[in-house]
């Protein structure tokens, strides 16, 4: 008996050697996340010579080539067959040209009206008639499309809405709002819109139409014009300016105008291309199993020789994703590598609509089952300027940790209470945040995929927030590496654990 209890305990002693080789200390790892090197990076990432890293341009291809060239160094195996990018198509609307005539009225394009170039197709349309349909309002208790027929038709409509009405809704949410009457113009079928606004004659608009990812469309909507008073004075005659000065307080009637109508609209479609950037370190005996930390490289470019640098927005992300893989590969080197395989992806086309990482969502490397978490980093080289004085500046704003696993927080906040005790701020947790800032950044795309996602935030700086002025030289660099160290413990507890986290909490609705 005595012989066996010897065992038993030799044995349970070994078992806990054993244990403890498998989840190493990471301390040692973490500290090369630093200030000097995170410093030294966003120099290059948010230089002069990236252009501002927009989407589809040049500065964005500079960028997605700097970060291969890191991944490379670290030795990292590219994530995408044999490939450390992945491409992802985007497209744009050069403008050929565009006219207008109402009876036996030219217009011309700038001084009269201005087309919507990314949302009018290349088309002639003659119309006989157009309905006058108020401001095109759609909204409880206020229907200015009541009784009207416009499928197939011009649709007139005046900007804005009537001092009386009081939208609950307001933002890009308005049903005063450009889109929203857009929006209620195509489901009454509607084949144009034509929109009376102020400020006519305008600036010249620029023959670039924005940026996009789907060129085909299951339908097709309104072709869209904003047009100036003298255009709406042409097609409703001598009424207009009772229609326009009504319409000021009260909602206004409807009308059929007999006139005659004829839009011309050309363009051309450019076929381009962005990219995302992977590199993997492979896992142990966990190895196809993964984790995705993320951040987007994108910002928003160049407006003529002025430079939007995005130092904070994402330039912060980015190199701290670059600085965590490089800290992940000195562990591995040493025999203290993860279980998990890691998958290291900076997205581009945030800024445009969350593009690369919904691309990688529909068409993933991996099996989207087999990975465990996601944590991205959106921002985190500052402080929130919206924080008080009393607020404490050790912070970091944590998003989504409450959300699709109940493993999340505890692990999250035990990291943060051994190592970096960093106050966790879950300020945009709340389902009422106005923000929305849970379904603003490339996580959400993994999250509507039932994968469980941490979203690390420094919060919105307004004086620079999507200006040229966020710059590297306002960077909190201790703060910054700080959090990007937080961001590792939590990585290096999800790559090493037994179990997958939990998905056992539903997605939160988005309306």
């Amino acid at each position: 008996m005595k012989k066996l209890l010897l065992l038993l305990l030799l044995f349970a002693g070994s078992f806990a050697v054993a244990q403890k080789k498998s989840a190493p200390n990471p301390l040692p790892y973490a500290t090369t996340i630093s200030e000097a090197d995170l410093k030294r990076q966003l120099y290059i990432i948010a230089g002069k010579e990236m252009e501002g890293r927009e989407t589809a341009t040049e500065g964005q291809r500079k960028a997605a080539a700097y970060i291969e060239s890191e991944f490379r160094r670290l030795g990292l195996v590219p994530g995408n067959q044999g490939n450390f990018q992945l491409a992802f198509p985007v497209y744009r609307d050069s403008l050929l040209g565009a006219s207008m005539k109402a009876g036996n009225l030219d217009f011309e394009l700038n001084t009269d009206f201005q087309p919507l170039i990314q949302l009018n197709n290349s088309s002639t349309q003659f119309f006989s008639e157009v309905v006058f349909a108020g401001h095109g309002i759609v909204d409880e208790g206020h229907d200015d499309y009541k009784d009207l027929d416009v499928k197939g038709k011009a649709v007139l409509v005046l900007e804005g809405g009537p001092s009386s009405f009081k939208p609950k809704k307001t933002g890009w949410q308005s049903p005063v709002g450009t889109f929203a009457k857009i929006n209620n113009a195509r489901s009454k079928g509607a084949a144009a819109i034509l929109m009376v606004g102020a400020g006519f004659p305008r600036k010249a608009m620029n023959n670039l139409g924005n940026m996009y990812t789907e060129l085909y469309k299951e339908d097709q909507g309104p072709a869209v014009y904003f047009v100036s008073e003298t255009v709406a004075q042409a097609l409703v005659g001598e009424g207009w300016n009772g229609l326009r000065d009504g319409g000021k307080k009260e909602k206004t009637a409807s009308a059929l105008l007999k006139k005659n109508l004829m839009l011309d609209f050309r363009k051309k479609v450019q076929f381009l291309e962005s990219t995302n950037v992977l590199g993997v370190l492979e896992g142990t005996d966990k190895k196809d199993e993964y984790l995705v930390l993320t951040a987007h490289y994108d910002h928003l470019g160049k407006r003529g020789d002025v430079i939007y640098y995005g130092a904070d927005d994402d330039g912060s992300g980015t190199v701290s994703v670059l600085e965590i893989a490089e800290a992940f590969v000195k562990a591995k080197a040493e025999g203290r590598g993860p279980r998990r395989s890691i998958i290291f992806m900076t997205v581009s086309g945030e800024e445009k609509g969350l593009w690369g990482s919904e691309y990688f969502s529909v068409h993933p490397t991996v099996t989207m089952e087999k990975v465990t978490a996601n944590l991205n980093i959106d921002m985190i080289g500052r402080v929130d300027t919206e924080r008080k004085k009393a607020d404490t500046l050790n912070y970091v704003y944590v998003v989504g940790d409450d959300k699709l696993s109940t493993d999340l927080k505890p692990i999250s906040e035990a990291v943060n209470t051994k190592y970096t005790k960093l106050f966790l701020d879950y300020k945009f947790n709340d389902p009422a945040d106005e923000e929305r800032i849970y379904y603003r950044s490339d996580h959400y795309n993994f999250a509507r995929k039932g994968v469980p996602i941490i979203f690390y935030y420094d919060g919105m700086l307004k004086a620079d927030y999507h200006q040229p002025t966020d710059t590297p030289d306002k960077i909190n660099y201790a703060l910054l590496a700080k959090r990007a160290q937080l961001v590792f413990y939590t990585a290096w507890e999800m790559a090493n654990r037994e179990a997958m986290l939990k998905r056992d909490i539903p997605l939160p609705a988005l309306d």
